[in-house]
């Protein structure tokens, strides 16, 4: 992939197990510091989360460094660009999730939820139901005032204050789910994959994570994101980000 020559920002995640957190933690800090990137990287025992900017070659350098680990190495990454650094500081925690949902139960690592192309998404939404005929209800897995700023039209939006909610929110709306194809959405994709195991825990059998979230969904069908109302939150100093991954004026 050719790497635009302005401020490169790059998200990506992966639920992978992983050991030697607090060794692991201080050489991606040192990379990244001594590289003069901004942004977060979160590692866990259940995987890595990262939200990253700087400039272009300094961030691909870094990410060619991280892939040398075979645990990290080929993470499926999103590029945007911007004329600005997003990210003010840098900050590379180690955390007991990288994604909090207080369910120990749920482990990503040990086998990744069913994932959707942002094609199919496309192709089901466009006739109303998945290839079994199953009515297709789409499920936002973010916070409430992410919603607010864009959708999926007709999304279900349980109000969520934090991801933490999921649980208990499912719990309370379990039934209505049953007989549909449920596609689960996120911003990159992290949110959702959680939240389509927790389905899975819960007896519902067709359940399926949009590939890459909403962000992925923008790049793949080229910004013309068939069903998307609004724009899509990003949590740096762009705010959000339109169906071109652009930031808003």
């Amino acid at each position: 992939m050719s790497l635009p020559a302005a401020t490169l920002s790059v998200s990506a995640y992966r639920f992978v197990a992983l050991d030697g957190l607090p060794g692991l933690r201080q050489r991606l800090f040192d990379g990244a510091q001594r590289r003069g990137l901004k942004g977060t990287v979160l590692l866990a025992t259940e995987g890595i989360n990262i939200a990253l900017s700087g400039p272009a070659q300094a961030l691909h350098d870094w990410l060619a460094e991280l892939g040398s680990d075979p645990r990290l190495a080929g993470l499926p990454l999103k590029f945007s660009s911007s004329d600005a650094p997003t990210f003010q500081r840098l900050k590379v925690k180690q955390r007991r999730e990288i994604i909090r949902m207080d369910q120990p139960a749920i482990a990503p690592a040990s086998g990744r939820a069913p994932a959707l192309s942002p094609a199919t998404l496309a192709r089901w939404l466009a006739q109303g139901c998945d290839d079994g005929g199953r009515p297709l209800r789409l499920l936002d897995t973010r916070n409430a005032f992410e919603v607010d700023a864009g959708r999926f039209d007709g999304a279900i939006d349980w109000r969520l204050a934090k991801f933490s909610d999921f649980p208990a929110a499912l719990a309370a709306h379990r039934a209505e789910l049953d007989g549909t194809a449920v596609v689960s959405y996120c911003t990159g994709g992290i949110r959702c994959e959680k939240a389509v195991l927790a389905m899975q825990a819960a007896g519902l059998s067709h359940c399926h994570q949009l590939d890459g979230g909403i962000l992925n969904y923008f790049a793949a069908t080229a910004g013309a994101a068939p069903g998307w109302l609004g724009d899509c939150v990003v949590f740096d100093q762009r705010g959000a980000l339109d169906r071109h991954l652009r930031p808003l004026p």
